[in-house]
């Protein structure tokens, strides 16, 4: 398995992956593939990495920054995690984690305060995730939404870049 930052030629099979893996899922609005092209487009994918099997891509992984509007004004450095791909074929084999694992680690290398995600409690734990109280995200379950600082701690409301609003389709 290759873990790569993706390139122009990925971009197709990008959205494909992420597709086919929410197609089932009942929390997702479907809009998972045009969130990713719209950070693109925005210039707002801070970290796309793919994992590659056999030349084709078979999971994605994304990171975007976000910003945390506190009482002592607005904090950057800080980056949400999703969405998170992996093709049905390839799911439950350990790509999605590897993509994690190696997306934090680049973003650490990187000098980046910290990293929040809107996801599963019982899987993102396992990577350092935990709910911080001094964290919001508006409108969200407070166990769904959990975060991991690096470097000094954040307190405020978090706001997700704007491609997170994309329609669903």
């Amino acid at each position: 398995m290759l873990l790569r930052p993706e390139t122009d030629t990925d971009i197709a099979a990008i959205f494909t992956v992420t597709q086919d893996a929410f197609r089932d899922q009942p929390h997702s609005e479907h809009t998972e593939g045009p969130v990713i092209d719209a950070l693109r487009a925005a210039g707002a994918l801070a970290l796309s990495l793919v994992a590659e099997q056999d030349g084709q891509v078979v999971g994605h992984v994304a990171f975007s920054p976000v910003s945390i509007a506190g009482p002592g004004g607005v904090t950057v450095g800080w980056y949400g995690l999703g969405p998170i791909a992996v093709a049905p074929a390839m799911q439950g084999q350990g790509v999605g984690s590897m993509l994690v694992i190696e997306g934090l680690a680049r973003l650490r290398g990187r000098g980046a305060a910290g990293c929040v995600v809107l996801g599963e409690p019982h899987y993102y734990r396992r990577f350092g995730f935990r709910p911080d109280a001094g964290l919001v995200l508006p409108d969200m379950p407070a166990e769904y939404f959990m975060a991991q600082a690096w470097h000094g701690r954040a307190q405020g409301t978090v706001q997700y870049h704007t491609a997170f609003d994309t329609p669903p389709a």
